[in-house]
């Protein structure tokens, strides 16, 4: 059955290789229903609600990827839309939880229909290089930020932005040390640092602060009723949310789409242009996953570079993911965990994030400046307004002005000059 399902012999596999791919996948990535929780909580949703919910769209969708794809992919909520959805929409613009989801649903519709469009790699592909890289590189700049200021690290200041924070609380120190425990079992490529590092700050927050409690590790799910079904989306609808709905598109549609290039690329199945066997497949259950995610509550589902490591020790087939979604099927069972981990323990995972996400910026063309502008700006521009939307708005206008004052016109792309004109549209109607 296994066979005539997912090709095992065709694909140079078998199942035992499968199966320690999709565990080896499984721990890689884990730390996720950690960190959603911790993230989506500031917003006041139910931190053990979206542990489980977090678990199911992530079983959900990748087990979809292994069945229709027959690809070692594993799907989960997005690094960085969750952020910027708490952050930014909830946090900073006021915004309901349930209207900011609403958001991220309508972003996710716009990717479900490129995709049916046919149109979801022209767009992608018509989008410069440097502008790409910029995107990505600032959010991974973003999240860092965001990283170190649930650590302790930076903290407001009225006179300087911001400042350094008490470096003899111990809370920061947890922070820190977590967040070295991370890169420095990742450089000795264990797999499941970011996993390792929660464990271990959440055990020595159990000692340290009297903050942290603990609450049992296996239970029956929770009710999910007070997250599925609460999300808004006619509230969605709303002009100041425009650039808002068009950057988790955007974000989800690079995010996607480049690691599902990336992680077939190295399993051997994508070409030079980055297509490979049964696309048209992954991509719509990826643009329906995210779909579903953002009306469950966890924020847009989007694929894992982290695929990557069970594709590193043999994962060729849909098994692969198939065997991450029943792990994390069975992970629901221990919702108390999630209320148990504070901040500051995941706040090195987004670090880490950050860093893998900025290495990017080594393919920027530093030599030509209207390249290296628009790359730059972008990638500036989110940590220093806080705001992925305002670093694509004037990432995308930097690239239109600096090609035309130098007289490069015919390197502006229809794509690059239209979403140019609705974001400045935006800032003189909305700010």
């Amino acid at each position: 059955m296994l066979e005539k399902l997912f090709a095992l012999k065709e694909k140079g596999s078998n199942a035992k290789t499968e199966v320690i791919a999709g565990i080896t996948t499984f721990f890689t990535m884990v730390y996720i229903v950690f960190v959603n929780p911790s993230i989506l909580g500031i917003t006041g949703m139910d931190t053990q609600v979206v542990f489980v919910t977090t678990c199911l769209i992530a079983a959900f969708g990748t087990i979809a990827m292994g069945l229709f794809s027959n690809l070692p992919i594993a799907l989960a909520p997005a690094m960085g839309l969750n952020a910027f959805f708490a952050f930014v929409v909830v946090q900073k613009l006021g915004y309901s939880w349930q209207v900011g989801m609403g958001a991220i649903f309508l972003g996710s519709v716009g990717l479900f229909l490129l995709t049916l469009l046919k149109i979801r790699y022209w767009f992608m592909a018509s989008i410069p290089h440097g502008l790409r890289v910029g995107i990505g590189a600032g959010i991974g700049l973003f999240i860092a930020l965001i990283g170190f200021k649930n650590m302790g690290i930076v903290v407001p200041n009225a006179d300087t932005l911001v400042a350094l924070g008490d470096l003899h609380d111990p809370k920061v120190l947890l922070g820190v040390l977590g967040f070295f425990v991370i890169v420095i079992l990742s450089a000795k490529d264990i797999h499941s640092g970011v996993l390792i590092s929660i464990a271990l700050i959440t055990g020595l927050a159990l000692i340290f602060d009297p903050v942290v409690a603990f609450h049992g590790i296996v239970s029956m799910p929770p009710s999910l009723d007070s997250v599925v079904g609460q999300v808004d989306v006619a509230g969605a609808f709303d002009l100041g949310l425009f650039g808002i709905i068009f950057s988790f598109l955007l974000v989800n549609l690079f995010d996607s789409s480049g690691t599902l290039i990336a992680v077939t690329t190295k399993a051997g199945f994508a070409d030079k242009q980055g297509r490979f066997p049964r696309m048209k497949q992954a991509l719509f259950v990826d643009s329906t996953a995210a779909m579903v995610g953002s009306l469950m509550g966890t924020s847009a589902v989007s694929t894992y570079i982290e695929s990557g490591s069970g594709v590193s020790v043999g994962g060729r087939t849909g098994l692969t993911a198939v065997v991450v979604g029943v792990l994390f099927l069975l992970t629901i069972f221990f919702s108390p965990l999630a209320s148990v981990v504070p901040p500051y323990a995941t706040a090195g995972a987004l670090v880490f994030v950050g860093i893998l996400m900025a290495s990017s910026l080594i393919e920027v063309k530093w030599d030509d400046l209207t390249e290296a502008t628009p790359a730059f700006i972008t990638t500036a521009m989110m940590p220093f307004t806080y705001s992925i939307t305002e670093g694509i708005a004037f990432g995308f206008i930097s690239y239109c002005v600096m090609k035309a004052c130098t007289g490069r016109f015919k390197e502006i792309n229809p794509s690059v000059a239209v979403v140019s004109i609705l974001f400045l549209i935006k800032f003189v109607w909305v700010g």
